[in-house]
């Protein structure tokens, strides 16, 4: 993008916050080389480790405009990179909120990216989920069948040619099923450190993004939810009624063996909001002409279409 001017940053830091306690007792030591051609050092597992932390990447633009920092969090088997730059190499929503003004907050879940690993699973539990080259294509409404076959739904915008798939595949890492409950900590800590941001969270990243403003309704200005893969809790949904919510939906959903029954979950749980006095906007692309989006919209080739519908949607709150 030659003729775009360059991003002027006032600050550029990063810092990982979370995390606790957790002893380990009772293992056997054992002799390691750390290095071909080192001496062997006798490493010994018992001890205290530190599991859910979370790293964060903070840039501020010169100037900024927005009030309050926007975080931007990832979904399932991904990491911050994700809304970073796109498989086809174009800039991510990361730019594109710097860019308006926006104090940008890049974070990578736990366990996962720079957040680091532990001695999993004795700590976490579980057996991570990985992904094969396969696995996506169908599951996030990429095309059926295989990449291999390279067969994409008619107007597809993801970039889904070989060279680009295969780099968004090397970006996706193992997630675990049984680490939330350490994640919404982290996230906790996350805002806390931070102070009231703007939340934009992308399918699994929507659970936390609900979650975080029922636990913590003063450090969330407003969420953004793209294509959110789960919901709060109803119980709470009352702790909702100040914080207001964006959800956006993209195409191929209807034919899907998942995303209708999400769907339909989020926007009753939507519906469970407005009743309890909160507001809740809900996009479906399609319905308003923006066309062929797949579940990783951000990364989509119309990605600053809907980045833009994001960034218009938050102006009119003062955002």
């Amino acid at each position: 993008m030659t003729d775009t001017p360059p991003i002027t940053l006032a600050r550029w830091a990063s810092f990982h916050v979370g995390g606790r306690e957790v002893v380990v007792a009772g293992q056997a030591p054992r002799e390691v080389t750390f290095t071909p051609g080192s001496a062997p050092a006798l490493i010994d597992p018992n001890g205290t480790y530190l599991v859910g932390g979370v790293y964060a990447q903070v840039m501020e633009p010169a100037p900024r405009r927005g009030p309050v920092p926007l975080m931007l969090w990832h979904g399932g088997g991904l990491t911050g990179a994700c809304w970073e730059t796109t498989p086809d190499g174009r800039e991510g929503w990361q730019h594109f909120f710097l860019r308006r003004g926006w104090e940008v907050v890049v974070s990578d879940a736990v366990e996962r990216g720079r957040s680091g690993w532990m001695r999993i699973p004795e700590e976490t539990g579980g057996v991570p989920v990985t992904l094969t080259l396969e696995n996506p294509w169908e599951r996030f409404r990429i095309g059926p069948g295989t990449p291999q076959e390279g067969r994409v739904f008619p107007g597809q915008q993801f970039p889904a040619d070989a060279v680009s798939w295969r780099n968004f595949i090397l970006g996706c890492v193992p997630r675990f099923t049984t680490t939330d409950a350490l994640t919404l900590a982290g996230y906790g800590a996350l805002l806390a450190r931070v102070g009231p941001s703007v939340v934009v969270a992308h399918s699994q990243g929507g659970f936390f993004g609900w979650r975080a403003a029922q636990e913590w309704p003063e450090k969330v200005r407003a969420l953004v939810l793209v294509e959110p893969a789960s919901t709060g809790l109803m119980e709470k949904v009352a702790a909702l009624a100040r914080v207001p919510v964006l959800m956006i939906y993209g195409d191929f959903i209807a034919g899907d063996a998942r995303w209708p029954a999400i769907r339909a979950r989020g926007l009753e749980f939507a519906a469970a909001v407005r009743a309890a006095g909160g507001s809740v906007d809900v996009v479906d692309l399609p319905a308003q002409g923006i066309l062929g989006n797949s579940h990783m919209i951000q990364m989509d080739r119309n990605s600053d279409v809907v980045a833009g519908l994001v960034q218009d949607w938050l102006a009119l709150r003062a955002l």
